[in-house]
């Protein structure tokens, strides 16, 4: 298997990694400490033609493969989590499940727009008491005539106060429990639909997070994605492409943390030698370099996955939770490497180790993938190919 990027890979990441050095690490802290969201930011990274870097060109994206994306994703997070999780969701979540579920003139709706840039895609599976159980969750959708009534609450949605569409999961009959679950778009300007920010958040300050309410929204028969009773299998697939993402954001969290831990190992001296001629320092930054590498060559080995349009769901699920949590082990070493002074913000590393605790939880906790692993090994679990898949690399 080859790991070397193309010219025009490498060119991608020269493009992104500029980016973050001009458009985000200079007011990040900013940023962070208001926890605000800056669209700006988004409309830039729009036109550069991130917003659909693996959306085949006909859909209005650039038609590259998917381990492109894990490059935006990896870069980004270099700058922060907040905006690879934007690009997660509305890449990896919204607009990669509309290319693998939607009709034909749901793409041109959907797809398009938000490929291009135009218009923001989210995701809303979670609710207050449904989480990793996904069949607790209470949000309803009953057929009247030409149209379905959604009712419920989803929370924890990234983008929510800024997303045009929604893919959205509510039972159609619940007597089914996972088979009677469906997936919508919603547009934000459906009437009885509304959204609220999460405030006070631990991490990912400087990211857009909260609830969506549902009042007898009114969603068209033709939003319907997929068929009636497909919504878990559509959400399951939806979070391989999710977890891609977040993990090789992970991949790029490790490398700020390395960058940022070198760097004042160089600067800072104790004992009459720079600190990080000490053997303990030395070895935690040893084993971040080891989860850098092993962390990205999982990921890469899934986009090449994807790239064949071979199912994924267990590499997916191993390169999701191992490369989180060396994220989370590479933040909290890199503070301890700073010392004190990591626990002010007057280095990134404390709001790298804030940062890294939610993608550990998100999108299927450690727990959640370590049952799985255990289930694939064991033999209780097997991937079988979906009706369904994302088009194989290169598109037509």
């Amino acid at each position: 298997m080859n790991f070397d990027f193309t010219a025009e890979q490498e060119l991608l990441r020269k493009t992104v990694r500029q980016f973050v050095d001009a458009e985000i690490m200079p007011y990040i802290g900013e940023w962070d400490a208001a926890g605000a969201f800056d669209r700006r930011i988004w409309q830039r990274l729009a036109a550069l033609g991130l917003m659909g870097v693996c959306v085949p060109e006909k859909y209005g994206g650039a038609g590259m493969d998917y381990n492109s994306l894990a490059i935006v994703c990896e870069e980004l997070e270099r700058g922060d989590t907040a905006f690879r999780t934007a690009v997660s969701v509305h890449t990896g979540l919204n607009s990669m499940t509309l290319m693998q579920w939607a009709t034909e003139e749901q793409k041109q709706k959907y797809l398009v727009p938000q490929a291009k840039g135009e218009k923001i895609g989210a995701f809303g599976l979670t609710e207050p008491a449904a989480g990793s159980d996904v069949a607790a969750m209470q949000s309803t959708a009953v057929r009247d005539g030409e149209y379905y009534i959604l009712n419920g609450q989803k929370t924890w949605i990234s983008l929510c106060d800024v997303a045009d569409h929604f893919i959205i999961f509510a039972y159609t009959d619940k007597s089914k429990k996972h088979h009677g679950i469906s997936a919508f778009i919603v547009e934000r300007t459906f009437e009885g639909f509304s959204s609220k920010a999460i405030k006070g958040k631990y991490g990912i300050r400087a990211g857009n997070t909260g609830e969506l309410f549902f009042e007898d929204v009114r969603i068209p028969a033709e939003n319907l994605l997929g068929q009636e009773g497909e919504g878990f299998k559509i959400a399951m697939s939806a979070l391989d492409n999710g977890r891609f993402t977040v993990a090789a954001g992970a991949v790029g969290l490790i490398q700020a943390c390395l960058e940022a831990s070198i760097k004042y190992c160089k600067e800072r001296e104790t004992f009459g030698k720079p600190i990080g001629e000490h053997q303990l320092v030395g070895q935690m930054l040893a084993q971040m370099e080891a989860g850098y590498q092993m962390s990205r060559l999982l990921v890469y080995r899934v986009g090449e996955l994807k790239n064949k349009g071979v199912r994924n769901t267990r590499e997916t699920s191993l390169a999701k939770w191992q490369a989180c949590d060396f994220a989370n082990k590479a933040a909290d070493d890199a503070l301890q490497i700073h010392g004190a002074y990591g626990y002010s913000d007057e280095y990134p590393v404390a709001r790298y180790l804030r940062n890294s605790k939610a993608p550990v939880i998100y999108e299927g906790t450690r727990e959640i993938h370590t049952i799985m692993q255990a289930d694939y090994v064991l033999g209780r679990r097997e991937d079988k190919p979906l009706n369904h898949m994302l088009p194989s690399w290169p598109f037509d």
